[in-house]
């Protein structure tokens, strides 16, 4: 695609402007706002659940849409960008975000808030790319480096802060309160942008991927909307249901077609021919389950907190604060041993790390401690620090210059992509496990047996003790509070067996991660 060439030609016309640091700025703003509402949202979903009345599989939308629609927009921002202008584009990625977080605050119900966030992944999706190639043509390439780390700190910062962020908006306000925030920001940034940026538009006019984009655009939509409702409770016939079965058939055509035109078309919005090469495919396969494994189980995480064990918002935001710093820590480390010596390395050790907090994870119970809560949580900061950059250096290692910008373009898409995939369904694998362990539970409540007897007496004097109602009122509540517990305890043992999933897929990628090559001659380039 031209916005590799785009980023070649551009630099010369902004260096030494004074205002490029200006510009860094007004990137990094857009970049943290994108960012940050893939990860404030998580802390909020208990409320989004209590509010609406819905469940895990229902809200998992809301994380799930926005993902799937910075997934479909992320690879055709090069040539939206190439052909009405970098700075138009960027202004129109804010522009989309702002009305979405408008638009998200004002939902009444679920579906209204899942749409909404479609609208504010799109323009998520403008950001991220765009911003990225707008450093890279404003700086010189002596200055790059320098500035393409600064936006990386926004990008991480963003990680880290938003459930906090979150967390401290839903507990002193209301869960509409993580989406106003982005307007005067959103509004401040686009001002700050139409006044501080410089236009630019290339030479190059290639034709749009229409067919590409719209065959992509329905397969994954299908493919998802199949997966998160093989289980809800309106589908009754569950995963032979005739919706079901038409998402598949639809999502297989699609997908297909997609495949066959990105092959043969000679702009593609997606250049499939890049997977040809071995360490480009096989990075990109380890990512894909990556994504599965990690971002399917991180919304889990706050609903945990809430739900279970009666953590605040706030609370349940600061949890993971530290794990982003430890991240943004360990990551130049990771980058200097990448450069130094074998890449599979800290990869594969930072693939064992992971693996490790998966497991540590599928051990949860209504009575954690925060400290057993806290271990797996720096562990997982730890390897996600080892594995980002020598992984995506091993995946660029063949790629030739020209096709760098699609290659990264394919590679985060497909990360992204995973992402959706994981969430949608390791959420159905949670609610079908949860139903599981409601029954095996609830069948070993043998009324009238001694030990039964036994509980519901304690109970019962202990309701008598607590409210000071009568023998009935007290038997009653006694029977509550027994449901009550077994309803908890099905949900956690649910969760634990998604981390048991997360477990299997993560430590299953060391394999790949072994077949990379990363021989003499890769490491000399």
């Amino acid at each position: 695609m031209a916005q590799q060439q785009n980023l070649s030609l551009g630099w010369d016309q902004q260096e030494g402007s004074a205002n490029k640091w200006l510009v860094l700025v007004s990137v990094m703003v857009g970049t943290f706002m994108a960012v940050l509402d893939s990860t404030i949202v998580s802390v909020a979903f208990p409320k989004m659940m209590a509010v609406f009345g819905v469940s895990v599989d229902q809200i998992e939308w809301v994380m799930t849409a926005y993902m799937l629609a910075f997934a479909v927009v992320l690879p055709s921002s090069g040539w939206i960008a190439d052909r009405f202008g970098y700075k138009l584009t960027y202004i129109m990625g804010l522009g989309l975000f702002t009305i979405g977080s408008f638009a998200c605050s004002l939902s009444g119900n679920e579906n209204l808030l899942i749409a909404f966030r479609i609208l504010q992944g799109a323009g998520a999706g403008f950001l991220m790319p765009v911003g990225m190639a707008i450093v890279t043509r404003t700086f010189p390439p002596k200055q790059r480096g320098v500035a393409l780390g600064f936006w990386g700190i926004a990008a991480a910062a963003s990680v880290s802060l938003g459930p906090l962020f979150g967390g401290y908006l839903v507990d002193n306000y209301s869960w509409h309160a993580i989406f106003d925030i982005n307007i005067p920001v959103g509004i401040m940034a686009i001002i700050a942008v139409i006044i501080i940026q410089d236009e630019y538009k290339s030479h190059l006019k290639e034709k749009f991927d229409i067919g590409g984009f719209v065959t992509m655009t329905i397969g994954l939509g299908a493919l998802l909307l199949a997966f998160s409702t093989g289980n809800s409770g309106w589908n009754t016939g569950g995963w032979t249901s005739n919706f079901i079965m038409a998402n598949f058939f639809i999502a297989a055509v699609s997908m297909v077609l997609f495949v066959i035109i990105e092959l043969r078309i000679k702009h593609p919005i997606l250049n499939l021919r890049l997977l040809k090469n071995y360490n480009f495919g096989m990075s990109t396969l380890i990512m894909f389950i990556f994504g599965v494994a990690f971002f399917g189980n991180a919304f889990l995480l706050p609903i945990y907190l809430q739900n279970s064990l009666g953590y605040t918002a706030l609370q349940a935001g600061l949890v993971f604060f530290p794990v982003g710093v430890l991240q943004a820590i360990v990551a130049p480390i990771s980058g200097q041993l990448t450069d130094r010596f074998n890449p599979k390395l800290p990869l594969l050790f930072g693939g064992v790390i992971l693996g490790i907090s998966m497991y540590l994870f599928s051990f949860f119970s209504l009575q954690t401690t925060h400290a057993q809560i806290m271990l797996p949580l720096y562990l997982r900061g730890l390897g996600i620090g080892f594995v980002f950059t020598p992984i995506s250096t091993i995946a660029l290692y063949d790629i030739p210059r020209p096709q760098m910008a699609q290659a990264s373009g394919l590679f985060n898409t497909i990360r992204q992509v995973g992402g959706s995939f994981g969430i949608a369904a390791l959420g159905t694998a949670l609610t079908q496990r949860v139903k599981f362990h409601t029954q095996i539970y609830g069948e070993q409540l043998h009324q009238g047996s001694p030990l039964f007897d036994q509980v519901i007496s304690h109970l019962k004097t202990f309701a008598a003790h607590a409210i000071g109602s009568n023998n009935s009122e007290a038997m009653m509540h006694a029977k509550t509070m027994l449901l009550k517990n077994l309803t908890g305890q099905a949900f956690v043992q649910g969760i634990n067996d998604d981390f048991l999933i997360g477990t299997v897929l993560t430590f299953s990628l060391l394999l790949p991660m072994l077949l990379l090559r990363t021989s003499k001659k890769h490491l000399n380039r």
